[in-house]
């Protein structure tokens, strides 16, 4: 089961999402009107026991969501029994009545779905997204965990999935940099007995201590249907619909009504100052946090955009002075995050190597007493305003969004039309609202500071900060016990009214069309291709520029990268300013980066703003301002995040990974970042030489979907076309490499790690070989989903990890297969055994089922794959980036049929041979090394985590 938690963080972004109702569909200067018009039709009834259902109609593709949300986060929960929201989201998933243990996974992936589940601080959320032929099945399975799973809950069952949430607090927290700083911010801000004092995800003291009583008295108060909001949106029947809600639903009882939570906002006396050294952190930050105010409070809009005019944009005053003036971090960022009854507003600066972060205190200050001075700039709310427009728009592209918003709205404003106000409110703010909130919340007031700093510099932190009290649980060698017998006990049964122990038949098959693709060829050698969409009035366009980091020279790697990065830092006529100012005044998203293989330039704009958006990116693409200031700032910034990423446990062992299988020599063994050394090695005259070499029509694609024609985009190109010429571009051969002939074996130092990142796998073939796709299909049963051998086995059977996957890497030239995983770092040995012998015994125990199951899947699943404007967008990067030829879903399809029993286990047997791999492990090398060294491998090397050899 994937269990995605929702953190303070994410929830504010997910808010800004839901907020994003707010925004308007009229041209600039009338957006209010249009504000007024806003709105998501929609039918709400509520069932006798108090279920609210929202409905929603949108066939534009066949498939449907169901969204049902809980009113129950951490922060229901009470001091001595934390992590119970979270926990019980876990339980879910697990079993019920009459659909049985596993058999949600199964159910779901075989239909050609997708499902997963979120808790956080005020809510939790199960959602499905399906076509819309097992929408039946998805409502009675919804039904019986609602329910009917309460029972299933044995003391195997629960002690359990105790070592699952174990390992992904291990997995997202302690082995994570800066991964302790909401909980040390919490315990700071809160007291004791408040809900917001301890973390979603619990302690673990207080989750090895619930019992099997704790969690059904849970259940019983919270998960009755009077306490819950179920959309269904999609391509439905509203009054089938209503049939088959009426009849799984209508007779699961309702439960004591629950008590509206009162607004209880964070209060301090003084600031409180704290330090902490993090063991995987690379970089010092500095956190400072001041208490605000609950979600439905007024100044909760005010608040989103003073973090916004804070340190957003060229003319934010946190931004000039700490990453401009003083050239103390690569960035600074600054938000609220208003819950259900308190919020925060947080500056958060992650500075450069070694800075102090006493001058990142004293140049945040600065940029605080120079925002009182300047005031505010009329641009900078517009440029605000217009881009909470656009991303409305993008935050309804898909059936899952929206279903979002209606049960966000409806259970924390009683209502779904609470949407139209918050339009209305997001619009309205000023500037005289913005320095309000600024004069009531921030200024002056008192706040909770963290200094997190890499282990051994505490010196960095600000001074006089107290230590701060951080709980990590000991990784003991053979602590834990193996998993309990879970077995099939004799639970009492749940009487109803219905049978419920048949799953209910699929309906008539949908019809899932992959969208009409039109395509072009410019006079200059750019081929154009595109999708026409007209469900909502904005526009998804990018430009793909074959070469990327490959045309870097070898030992200026990173000049592709930075030239991505340098390329919106204005044009020949505008100031970087200026051309900030421009695409916020059109509401657009102009992004640039750089990956091994190409160059991305991404855009979305208002499909009214299409025609001078695309004026404006031939101004960006043709005439580089080539600001050296600029240029060297991204040159620090870049040293930054080099650091900061070789923090990250994951990173270390993925960037060794690639570096085995290609070879050291080989271009894509390459981080298309760089290094340190490479990138300070790079001048503005090497990103001059890479952009005259490699950036040409003859290389480039051009794609585009959305609310505008073919001829519209043509037309709009036409200037472009005249003014970039063809010519002769830069390629990069890049040679061919063999699978080894024997496993070998390599072990990433990472004192201290709570657990050890497993990655396995070799080379495989390009993506558009014939044989890559059915190549990664025949992986599906192994490792793409919670389904799999990997997840079940590592998972569910062992209790090893939180999650384990496969997958084959799709792209130009040669790319790989890799399997990977976190397990607790006490049984690194054992997991590592347990893949090779899953890999091993693969072809084997691949059945006639697993075929049919994997092909009905995956041809399913389609309906699924053209949804939103960024899947559509995906389609045509595929066919340019990949030479595919433009029938090549149809092809897959076709390939998926025709496949046989025989067919897929050759592949296996060819692709997927744990004989031919490399095996990396970062770890804790003082008590996890020594366990792996008698091994069979070829190979056993120690390492560091810069990839030299240590033993």
């Amino acid at each position: 089961m994937y269990t995605l938690r929702f953190s303070s963080l994410l929830l504010f972004a997910f808010l800004l999402v839901v907020s994003g109702c707010q925004r308007s569909t009229a041209s600039i200067g009338k957006r209010e009107d249009s504000a007024a018009a806003f709105s998501i039709d929609y039918e709400k009834y509520t069932l006798p026991n108090g279920l609210d259902v929202i409905l929603h109609k949108d066939d534009s593709d066949p498939i449907v969501s169901v969204a049902i949300q809980f009113n129950v986060g951490s922060n229901r929960e009470k001091p001595g029994r934390t992590g119970f929201a979270h926990f019980f989201e876990h339980m879910l998933f697990q079993s019920s009545e009459n659909v049985g243990k596993g058999n949600f996974f199964k159910i779901i992936n075989d239909a050609g779905g997708e499902f997963n589940g979120g808790t956080w601080n005020d809510g939790t959320i199960y959602y499905e997204v399906v076509p819309k032929d097992a929408l039946q099945r998805v409502l009675w399975m919804e039904s019986d965990r609602m329910g009917y799973m309460i029972n299933t809950v044995t003391e195997a069952v629960l002690e359990n999935e105790k070592e699952v949430v174990k390992n992904e607090k291990r997995q997202r927290v302690d082995n994570q940099p800066y991964g302790h700083t909401s909980y040390v911010i919490d315990k700071a801000m809160y007291p004791a007995d408040h809900p917001y004092n301890w973390q979603v995800i619990g302690s673990l003291q207080d989750l090895q201590a619930a019992t099997l009583s704790d969690v059904k008295e849970f259940y019983e108060k919270w998960y009755g249907a009077n306490n819950a909001t179920m959309v269904i949106a999609g391509d439905i029947d509203f009054e089938q619909t209503k049939k088959w809600i009426d009849y799984y639903f209508s007779e699961i009882p309702s439960r004591p009504a629950v008590s509206p939570i009162k607004p209880m906002p964070g209060q301090l006396s003084s600031t409180v100052s704290l330090m902490h050294e993090d063991n995987f952190a690379q970089l010092p930050e500095l956190r400072m946090v001041w208490p605000t105010v609950e979600t439905n409070h007024d100044d909760t809009y005010a608040l989103q955009y003073l973090g916004s005019l804070l340190t957003e944009g060229k003319r934010a005053p946190l931004y000039q002075v700490v990453v401009e003036e003083k050239s103390l971090a690569p960035s600074i960022g600054a938000f609220n995050n208003s819950m259900e009854i308190a919020g925060q507003f947080s500056v958060v600066c992650r500075a450069k190597g070694d800075k102090d972060l006493d001058e990142v205190l004293t140049a945040i200050q600065e940029g605080m007493q120079r925002f009182e001075e300047k005031g505010i700039d009329d641009r900078d709310m517009e440029r605000i305003k217009n881009s909470l427009e656009t991303g409305f728009y993008e935050g309804l592209s898909s059936i899952l969004s929206k279903s979002f918003q209606l049960a966000q709205a409806n259970e924390f404003k009683g209502t779904p039309e609470a949407l139209k106000q918050e339009i209305a409110s997001i619009m309205a703010v000023t500037k005289e609202d913005v320095v309000r909130v600024y004069n009531k919340y921030v200024k002056g007031k008192p706040y909770v500071m963290t200094s997190f700093v890499p282990k051994g510099k505490a010196a960095l932190a600000v001074t006089g900060a107290a230590k701060a009290e951080v709980v990590e649980e000991p990784i003991v060698q053979g602590a834990e016990s193996a998993p309990k017998e879970e077995g099939n006990e004799d639970y009492p049964r749940t009487p109803s009214r219905i049978d419920r122990s048949s799953m209910p038949p699929l309906g008539a098959a949908p019809v899932a069309a992959a969208p009409a693709i039109w395509k072009e060829s410019l006079t200059n050698g750019m081929t154009v291709y595109g999708i026409e969409n007209s469900e909502l009035p904005i526009v998804n366009f990018s430009i793909r520029l074959k070469g990327g980091m490959l045309l870097d020279e070898p030992a200026k790697l990173g000049t592709a990268n930075l030239l991505a990065d340098l390329m919106l830092e204005g044009t020949a006529t505008k100031t970087p300013e200026e051309l900030e100012d421009a695409i916020g005044q059109l509401g657009a998203s102009i992004s640039v980066g750089a990956a091994q293989e190409f160059i991305s330039i991404d855009v979305s704009c208002l499909a009214r703003n299409f025609k001078p958006t695309v004026a404006l990116l031939e101004e960006v693409l043709m005439e580089p301002r080539w600001d050296m200031a600029e240029f060297d700032r991204i040159k620090q910034s870049t040293a930054a995040r080099i650091q900061q990423l070789n923090g990250r446990p994951e990173y270390v062992a993925s960037r060794a990974y690639t570096r085995l299988i290609y070879g050291d020599k080989h271009p894509l063994a390459n981080s298309s970042t760089g290094t340190e050394a490479t990138v300070a090695a790079v001048t503005i005259d090497d990103l001059k030489a890479y952009y005259n070499r490699a950036f040409a029509p003859n290389v480039a694609s051009f794609h585009i979907v959305g609310d505008v024609t073919k001829e519209e985009t043509l037309t709009a190109l036409s200037s472009l076309q005249t003014r970039w010429q063809s010519r002769r571009a830069a390629a990069q051969l890049v040679p061919i490499v063999q699978a080894p002939a024997r496993p070998a074996l390599y072990f990433i130092d990472i004192p201290d790690a709570k657990q050890s990142v497993v990655r396995i796998g070799t080379v495989s073939l390009p993506g558009s070989d014939p044989n890559f796709y059915v190549m990664a299909l025949v992986n599906e049963r192994l490792g793409s989903g919670s389904s799999g051998r990997l997840f079940q086995r590592l998972r569910e059977e062992r209790g090893y990890t939180y999650g384990a996957y496969s997958s084959f890497n799709r792209r130009p030239n040669q790319g790989f297969f890799l399997a990977s995983s976190s397990v607790r770092a006490n049984v690194t040995r054992e997991a590592i055994e347990l893949f090779r012998e899953i890999l091993t015994d693969y072809a084997d125990t691949f059945t006639a089922e697993d075929l049919e199951i994997t092909r009905t899947s995956a041809i399913k699943s389609r309906a699924r794959q053209y949804e939103t404007l960024s899947k559509k967008i995906s389609l045509l990067e595929n066919i340019s980036t990949l030479n595919l030829p433009m029938d090549y879903i149809q092809r897959e399809i076709d390939a998926t049929n025709q496949l046989t029993l025989e067919g897929a286990k050759a592949l296996i047997r060819q692709h997927i041979n744990p004989n031919q791999m490399i095996y990396v492990v970062a770890g804790d090398a003082k008590t996890q090394y020594p366990r792996l060294r008698d091994l069979d491998f070829s190979t056993v090397v120690l390492m560091d985590r810069g990839g030299n050899i240590l033993e």
